[in-house]
């Protein structure tokens, strides 16, 4: 009798094991378009993706500022090391047919023929490719204000990954992760995690974790999708992810994610030799203070930090208050409206953000 072994279908391979850890490190609270997206990935690489179809059409549903766009821009960072190889299309900017033409140009013999440059071409789909990712990545933005063309355009992509430009050109979608957001239901939605907006704070320990919660909401996610979208465009759909309201915890993370991408543009500046900054807690919890509006998710914490760190210290710099290789200190005083910096290297010398703001 021959040896019978256990299977186990929950391993990935080394390639998406790696992704799935780029994508925890760029991503907060988010573990359900994670999964879903490693799984896809995981298909891909296996040689097992739907024939003659995208690799992956995900809809993705949530309230403003919960990471929707962030995740398909980090998707794009972990696997070809660039976030802005996204082709996105802002459905709001194609609300009217005739607006269809800036995607696919005009066909031949129509105004403009030869000045129309379309957006959705196999160069721009392939520009973003490297020796060992052959990947295109295509996120249609607000997909609720699309107009009827798009929506025709849009069925026959999801469906046989294949578009015809206005002069007879075709566009293979086969090799494309296809990401649509929308945020209908995100009413209903903050509702169910809070119901007393104002009154109680939301927390992602204890609502958002709470299993019967978060069936609700991917429930109430999906018959908001349905009352808007049609059956046909939601049977081309691999997976509808709904995205919940980030709380406490994921803002905590979100700080520290920031604030490293600070550095990373400090670095990255242009500066011969760049400095470095050391943010104490009592900055962190100002800053994190400053930037809560559970409404918005983590959009009004990146604003904050844009305002109360980033511009006083491109003030710092014009002015000749920070040298090569400094470290820089921001700290928090109780009540005070600003950041304080201080220059370690030295020790002596003291600027307040309000003394040193345009």
């Amino acid at each position: 009798m021959p040896k019978v072994a256990l299977l186990d279908p929950t391993k990935t391979g080394t390639q998406a094991e790696n992704l799935e850890k780029k994508l925890r490190q760029l991503i907060i609270g988010q573990e359900e378009a994670i999964h879903h997206i490693v799984r896809t990935y995981q298909t891909y690489l296996a040689g097992l993706s739907p024939v003659g179809r995208p690799i992956g059409n995900f809809l993705f549903l949530g309230p403003t500022g919960s990471g929707k766009t962030r995740t398909v821009e980090a998707t794009a960072e972990a696997l070809v090391g660039n976030p802005r190889a996204v082709i996105k299309i802002d459905c709001a900017e194609f609300q009217h047919s005739h607006e269809i033409a800036k995607l696919i140009g005009s066909p031949p013999g129509y105004l403009g023929h030869r000045e129309t440059h379309p957006l959705l071409t196999q160069e721009a789909l392939n520009q973003h490719h490297t020796d060992t990712v052959k990947l295109s990545f295509l996120l249609f933005d607000e997909i609720e204000k699309a107009s009827d063309a798009l929506w025709n355009l849009l069925l026959g992509i999801l469906d046989k990954a294949t578009l015809t430009l206005g002069d007879n050109r075709k566009v293979d979608f086969s090799g494309a992760l296809i990401f649509m957001t929308s945020n209908i239901g995100a009413a209903e939605m903050s509702s169910l995690v809070n119901p007393k907006l104002g009154f109680q704070v939301p927390s992602a320990d204890h609502d958002n974790g709470a299993p019967k919660l978060k069936a609700r909401l991917s429930r109430t996610g999906l018959e908001a999708a349905r009352r808007k979208f049609t059956p046909e465009f939601l049977n081309r759909l691999d997976r509808i992810v709904v995205f919940k309201a980030l709380g406490n915890a994921e803002l905590n993370r979100i700080v520290d994610i920031e604030l490293e991408f600070v550095q990373q543009r400090i670095q990255s500046s242009g500066v011969s030799r760049p400095f470095f900054i050391n943010v104490a807690n009592s900055a962190r919890e100002f800053l994190l203070t400053e930037g809560t509006d559970f409404r918005y998710g983590a959009r009004p914490l990146k604003r904050a930090i844009e305002r109360l760190l980033v511009q006083p210290l491109s003030n710092l710099m014009a002015t000749g208050q920070i040298h090569s290789c400094d470290c820089i200190r921001v700290t928090h005083s109780d009540e005070s409206p600003f950041l304080t910096f201080f220059r370690e290297a030295n020790g002596s010398e003291e600027w307040r953000a309000d003394s040193v703001a345009a």
